[in-house]
C-alpha cells in the first residue's frame, strides 16, 4: 500500500499491534544509482533453479556471513520466507535496519530497503540454466546510499563489506546445493539510469531469470 505522500508501506505483524513501516525507492537515496552483480557459475550439484531458491528461501540467513550482516527474521513471520515478510539486518559498524519482501516467483525473489536502512533501492536473488546449460546463481543490486553521509561511509568501507557478503553468499549457495562455484564469484559494478522500479512504482526484480538462458531486466 502507499502512505498520503505515495511512499510505498507494508503491514509488519508484531505481539500487540501492526505497524506500518516505509519502503525506500532507489531515487529517494544520494550519490549514484549503482546496478551491482555477483554471480557464479555452480557445479557438482543436481539443483535446478527453483530448489535452488527455494533452499535459499528456507534458511536466508544462514548464507549471509553473520560477522559482516546477520539476517533474522522479526517476530510473526517463519520460514521460507514469503510476499511482504520482514528481516532484520544486523551490519557491522551500520547498526540494524530492515528488508521487505516485495516480489516471488519460482527462479526469484526480491527485497526492498525500509527507512533506515544505509542504502535506497531494491535487490534480487535469481538461478537459472545459462545457454550452455550450466546452473547459474546471481545477486543483482540496483540501490543508491540512503544519504551523503552513507554514500561517502560506502567509498571509504562499505564497499569491500558489501562485496564479502554477497560473494560469501554466493559461495555459501553453491555449497549449500551440495556443489561449488566454477572459478570465481565474479562481481561487476556500474552507474545506471533510474527506471520506474527504482522510482518505487513497480515492485519488479532487477533482472528476471527467463528460461531461454538470458537474464532479463
Amino acid at each position: 500500500m502507499s502512505d498520503m505522500n505515495g511512499a510505498a508501506t507494508v503491514n509488519e505483524p508484531t505481539d500487540t499491534e501492526t505497524e506500518e513501516i516505509t519502503l525506500v525507492p532507489a531515487s529517494d537515496g544520494a550519490g549514484p544509482l549503482l546496478q551491482r552483480d555477483y554471480w557464479g557459475v555452480i557445479e557438482g550439484t543436481r539443483c535446478t533453479p527453483e530448489s535452488l531458491i527455494q533452499q535459499i528461501m528456507e534458511d536466508f540467513p544462514s548464507f549471509s556471513p553473520e560477522n559482516i550482516a546477520c539476517f533474522s527474521l522479526h517476530d510473526g513471520f517463519t520460514p521460507p520466507l514469503d510476499m511482504n515478510h520482514v528481516m532484520k539486518v544486523d551490519i557491522k559498524a551500520a547498526g540494524s535496519c530492515d528488508v521487505v519482501l516485495v516480489h516471488k516467483d519460482d527462479r526469484s525473489f526480491t527485497l526492498r530497503t525500509v527507512t533506515g536502512h544505509p542504502e535506497a533501492g531494491r535487490i534480487t536473488f535469481g538461478a537459472y540454466w545459462d545457454r550452455t546449460g550450466r546452473l547459474k546463481f546471481r545477486i543483482r543490486s540496483r540501490a543508491r546510499s540512503s544519504d551523503m553521509l552513507r554514500y561517502v561511509g560506502y567509498r571509504l568501507m562499505g564497499k569491500g563489506m558489501q562485496t564479502r557478503t554477497w560473494t560469501t553468499f554466493v559461495e555459501r549457495v553453491a555449497k549449500g546445493c551440495g556443489g561449488h562455484i566454477h572459478g570465481d564469484v565474479h562481481v561487476e559494478t556500474q552507474e545506471v539510469s533510474d527506471s520506474l522500479a527504482d522510482m518505487g512504482e513497480l515492485d519488479i526484480p532487477t533482472f528476471i531469470p527467463d528460461r531461454q538462458g538470458r537474464e532479463e531486466g
